[in-house]
């Protein structure tokens, strides 16, 4: 039977598939426990470098962990209190916004000579108060426990990936470097027995094993720096993007520059569809603010003219001209992510297919070589990352 499935390519393509949605299912159904999972072990790629400085430095790793949890707990509070204050001022100024949208509606229908009473008279009020707001506030209110324990969850799986990466890239390391030896080593066990001696493996193979293990340790090493590389370079790229946004729309005395700035950081992590709300949003604030579609368009054009320069510029120059993500991978990879975690799944599409693509491209295996074609926008050869 297992000959059957081996050889029957049709066969073995439903056997594939199937497996492939077994995985979305349990991925899905499991997203409590994978979303967290993931998040931690990209927290772990990012203070890896300064986990590497600290511990040759001779500070226990304890210290180290407490160091790191300090950090992203400091950062998650200053987040959420800043995200919290600036809804507040913002739900204090939200008449005179009213006031402007309601105005901004009413004259272009006006230009435009649209006579629909709902654009003549158009009132944001009446659209908002159709909304339910117990339902909205029982929504916000359900989901706080459920985000504290996601944030207890990824500081919880954190602390074991910082402690056990090691003792888990051992154990790869070993078991595939004596893979290719195990029936030589098999056959001296037998011979062994057959001759009621104590098997006693010949130092040919024992540096044959050492040096296996030495080839895929730089092959592990050379993945692990590449995703390593990638993340920090993107989260950087992004936190100077959306700093040089903050900077822009606080002398353009748009409000809530650093509000904007920071979705620019978040939701250019999704290609394309998140560059486009992140223009979208500070520009509507830009018309509602100053009632002026040229001070729009100007905004527009200035924070379009920054996403250009960092995310089709810079961005390649930094992360690699090879990151040769095809354009429809990502269009679906955004959308199968998004479907299995929503809108943290869409954050984290790209950066997962990259980490994909990443292991794919250093393996010699044809079929992963073939796959990692298919994901690249042109065909490539060599490192995905330069080192």
């Amino acid at each position: 039977m297992s000959k059957k499935i081996q050889t029957d390519p049709v066969l073995r393509f439903f056997v594939i598939i199937i497996g492939i949605i077994a995985i979305g299912f349990t991925l899905k159904e499991l997203s409590h426990i994978f979303l967290p999972f993931i998040i931690a072990y990209f927290l772990f790629f990012t203070f890896s470098p300064i986990n590497d400085l600290l511990t040759g430095k001779k500070i226990p790793l304890f210290i180290v962990i407490i160091f790191d949890i300090a950090i992203i707990i400091f950062l998650t509070w200053g987040i959420f209190s800043f995200l919290i204050d600036s809804f507040v001022q913002f739900g204090e100024e939200l008449p005179e916004y009213y006031t402007r949208l309601n105005r901004i509606v009413r004259d272009a229908a006006r230009t435009l000579g649209i006579k629909d009473s709902y654009f003549q008279y158009f009132s944001i009020k009446r659209i908002l108060s159709q909304i339910d707001y117990k339902v909205l506030a029982g929504g916000i209110f359900s989901t706080t426990f459920p985000l504290i324990g996601s944030i207890l969850f990824i500081l919880f799986f954190f602390i074991f990936i910082v402690t056990g990466h090691r003792g888990i890239y051992d154990s790869i390391k070993r078991r595939y470097a004596i893979k290719e030896i195990t029936p030589e080593i098999k056959a001296i066990r037998k011979k062994a027995e057959e001759d009621n001696e104590q098997p006693v493996v010949p130092e040919i193979i024992k540096e044959e094993i050492h040096d296996k293990e030495i080839v895929l340790s730089n092959t592990v090493k050379a993945i692990t720096e590449q995703i390593q590389r990638y993340i920090i370079a993107k989260i950087l790229v992004n936190l100077v993007a959306g700093l040089a946004v903050t900077g822009i729309l606080y002398l353009l005395d748009v409000d809530f520059p650093i509000i904007w700035g920071l979705f620019a950081f978040l939701f250019n992590f999704i290609p394309t569809i998140g560059s486009a709300i992140a223009l979208i949003l500070p520009v509507i604030m830009a018309l509602i603010q100053y009632e002026s579609l040229s001070f729009a368009l100007i905004t527009a054009g200035v924070l379009g003219g920054v996403q250009t320069i960092f995310f089709n510029v810079i961005e390649p120059m930094v992360i690699g001209k090879r990151l040769n993500l095809n354009p429809l991978l990502i269009l679906f990879s955004v959308l199968i992510w998004g479907y299995l975690w929503g809108i943290i799944g869409m954050l984290l599409s790209v950066p997962l297919t990259a980490v994909i693509k990443i292991i794919l491209a250093n393996s010699k295996s044809m079929e992963l070589v073939f796959i990692n074609d298919l994901m690249s926008k042109e065909p490539e050869k060599g490192d995905f990352l330069p080192l």
